[in-house]
Order: C-alpha cells, then sequence, then structure tokens
C-alpha cells in the first residue's frame, strides 16, 4: 500500500454571517483557495487526479458539482476532473479521507481534497423543500417511537441532558473557545494556514455585492470580550428550558479550505517534502435521534485500529458543533483537556459546513509544527448521525 502523505493544507478565514466573504460566489472563493496552494507548493495543477471537495448545501450557487467550478475558476486544466460529495458537517474530512485513500490504493498519485460552503448566501438547510422531508415513511415510523428525528439543537440538548452537562459547564467551554482562538489569533498561529482575500460582501435586505479594498486576513467571528457574565443572560436557543445558547453552538459561517495529497514517491519527485503522512481513518453511524455523538465511537473505532492509545495523540481537533457535543466527548474518552482544541473551536472560529473538515486539518497541521507533536487526531459529528476521526503524523 502506499503511502499517503500531507504537502500543504490553507483556508480562507472565517466569515461571519453577512461579513468580509458574504460576497463572493463559492466557486470563486474555493477557487482562489486551490489556486494558492498549487502556487505556493509550486505545483502544476495538470498533475492533479482529482479534486474531491466537500460541500453540504449543493443548490443555488453551490449546485451541479460546485468542486468542477471551483478547480476551474482556479484556473486548472480542464482535463482536470472533480466531484462534490455530501457526508454533512465532516464533508470535507470525507474528501480527505477518500483523497488519500485514494493515493494509498494506487488510484491517484496527486490529488487535492477541498471543502467550501457560503452560508450568507446558501443558507443551510435550503436544499430542503418545505413539506418534504428528506426521508420516507419508513425511517418516520422507525423512529416515531421516540419522538422522531429532530433538529441538530434538539440533539444537543439531549446530549447535555444523558451527559448531565449544566449550562454553566456549558458557557464555561464557550468562553474557552473565544479565550484560546484569541490567544491563538493574536500571536499569529493562523497566519500561515490563512489565504487573504479582497473584502466583498453582500448586504443582508437587498443581495448587491460591495467590492472592499482590504484584505480579510483574520476570522471574524472572535469575540475576545466574551465573559460568562454575559452568557448568563442568553436565552436558551432551542427550546425555553434549554442549556445551549448561541455563543455555545457554532457560528454560521462561510469559507473554504483545501489540502494537497500525494504519494510518498510522487513528493519526492517533486521535490517536495511532505509535513505528515495519512495514519488511519475510521467512519461511523450513531444514534440519528441524539445525532451528534458519532465522535466518541469514531474516535475508539480509529485509536483501537492505529493501536494507539488517547494520552499518545499531542493534539485533538473535534469539530465544536456545539459545546455538548465536545463535553460529552472528553466525558467518554478522558484526553488531556488542554489537548483538545487548544486553538479554540467552530465557536469562536466558525464552522461553514462542508470547508470544515480540511479547515480542520490545516490548523492541527500546523499547531503540531508549532508544538513538535507527532500524532493529530480530528474527529467530527455529522447530520444523521455519522461521525469521521482520522490520525495523521507529523513528519520531520
Amino acid at each position: 500500500m502506499n503511502t499517503a502523505v500531507l504537502i500543504d493544507a490553507v483556508r480562507t478565514a472565517g466569515g461571519k454571517r453577512y461579513g468580509g466573504l458574504s460576497g463572493w460566489h463559492p466557486a470563486d472563493l474555493a477557487g482562489e483557495v486551490l489556486s494558492e496552494l498549487m502556487s505556493r507548493n509550486g505545483v502544476d495543477p495538470e498533475l492533479v487526479d482529482d479534486v474531491v471537495m466537500g460541500c453540504v448545501t449543493q443548490v443555488g450557487r453551490q449546485a451541479a458539482n460546485i468542486g468542477r467550478y471551483a478547480a476551474l475558476a482556479a484556473g486548472f486544466p480542464e482535463s482536470v476532473p472533480a466531484t462534490t460529495i455530501d457526508r454533512q458537517c465532516g464533508s470535507s474530512q470525507q474528501a480527505v479521507h477518500f483523497a488519500a485513500q485514494g493515493v494509498q490504493s494506487g488510484a491517484y498519485d496527486v490529488v487535492v481534497a477541498a471543502g467550501v460552503e457560503v452560508m450568507s448566501s446558501t443558507p443551510m438547510a435550503s436544499a430542503i423543500v418545505p413539506g418534504l422531508l428528506p426521508y420516507g415513511d419508513k425511517v418516520v415510523a422507525r423512529y416515531e417511537p421516540r419522538g422522531g428525528l429532530q433538529s441538530q439543537g434538539i440533539a444537543a440538548e439531549l446530549i447535555t441532558s444523558h451527559w448531565k452537562l449544566n449550562r454553566e459547564l456549558l458557557d464555561e467551554y464557550g468562553v474557552r473557545s473565544q479565550r484560546l482562538a484569541t490567544i491563538a489569533r493574536d500571536e499569529g498561529r493562523f497566519d500561515r494556514e490563512i489565504v487573504p482575500l479582497r473584502r466583498r460582501t453582500m448586504d443582508r435586505e437587498t443581495g448587491e455585492i460591495v467590492e472592499g479594498t482590504e484584505l480579510v486576513r483574520a476570522d471574524e467571528g472572535i469575540r475576545p470580550d466574551t465573559n460568562l457574565e454575559v452568557l448568563a443572560t442568553l436565552k436558551p436557543s432551542f427550546v425555553p428550558e434549554g442549556r445551549t445558547t448561541a455563543a455555545t453552538s457554532s457560528q454560521i459561517t462561510d469559507g473554504a479550505s483545501a489540502a494537497l495529497i500525494m504519494s510518498e514517491q510522487k513528493a519526492r519527485e517533486l521535490g517536495l517534502t511532505p509535513r505528515a503522512r495519512f495514519h488511519t481513518f475510521s467512519v461511523t453511524g450513531s444514534d440519528p435521534v441524539m445525532m451528534l455523538t458519532g465522535p466518541i465511537p469514531a474516535t475508539r473505532k480509529v485509536l483501537a485500529k492505529a493501536g494507539l492509545e488517547v494520552s499518545q495523540i499531542d493534539h485533538f481537533e473535534v469539530n465544536e458543533a456545539f459545546a455538548a457535543v465536545v463535553l460529552a466527548w472528553i466525558k467518554e474518552l478522558r484526553p488531556q483537556e488542554e489537548k483538545v482544541n487548544p486553538n479554540g473551536g467552530a465557536i469562536a472560529l466558525g464552522h461553514p459546513l462542508g470547508g470544515s473538515g480540511v479547515k480542520l486539518l490545516a490548523t492541527m497541521l500546523h499547531e503540531l509544527e508549532r508544538t513538535g507533536g507527532r500524532f493529530g487526531l480530528q474527529t467530527m459529528c455529522e447530520g444523521g448521525g455519522l461521525a469521521n476521526a482520522m490520525i495523521v503524523e507529523r513528519l520531520g
């Protein structure tokens, strides 16, 4: 089996809703990241065997295989193919899995895994037609005795009850994410992974696109002044007596990301230095009612396949869909908490759905290099009761 290695991973800053990236067409936004990924590594796009792009809401501007149009927008030769996949929030992490597994199998020599979501112009769930459920009568009947399938917000509340996570714990985690993200931003930890892009906004009311002159260089969702006193005043977001608020949920975000993956042999031929190798992958299904608990079995599965213990992992990226998801995962896996999302997560940095998997990989790669860590583990909960996990090993 070939060794699949990671050459580079980059992302845009996280653009807040109707913020600095909201006016970008998703194909153009992703195209900018693809173009920068190739140029900064001196790789001819003609060598790319495939572009595998994650995108969740594949409708409107993100319809009709957005990965193909992103590659064309990046100036890739027309001969370079592309596909778009949907594994909900883990779409671009799954893109990484498919890309690296393609290299391992010998199907690819050079492949790009990427993701995009412009949630300002293509709102979450806009692909679902009112009155037409994305599942049929048999699924409805299967889960009706348990109250039926619910939204992710309700699933987060079910998690808080099951793991006995009170409002104070959730709020403390929300403050933690903002504090760590602020430190990471101010210390320049994200600078190497972020591709600065010209500010381009969309007016919330008219849809008019306004071109700016300044560059969006930093994540727009970071709130340095967040504190427990302010969070305690917020109303629950999903049920009147709930524990989850906007401050303990991931932010609606615009963004794109891309990773350059190839065989170790091809990297040598091109004179490139691999920065990490893909060690182990897992994917699993979980209860679709509670929905967001999949990272727990996915993590256990990937560790077992790798022959590693939690204590051997130097860095964890656990997507902060909700504070409850990460806190439940911590309760079950019992890692050293300072190793979990040490630069903050989606609560502060945003969650551009289909772009988040590669976004987290970019952060994990650069943080392993900064700290000298060896193993990084990334996992994401996904709609419908799914989760991916992977372990990468830093090289050098």
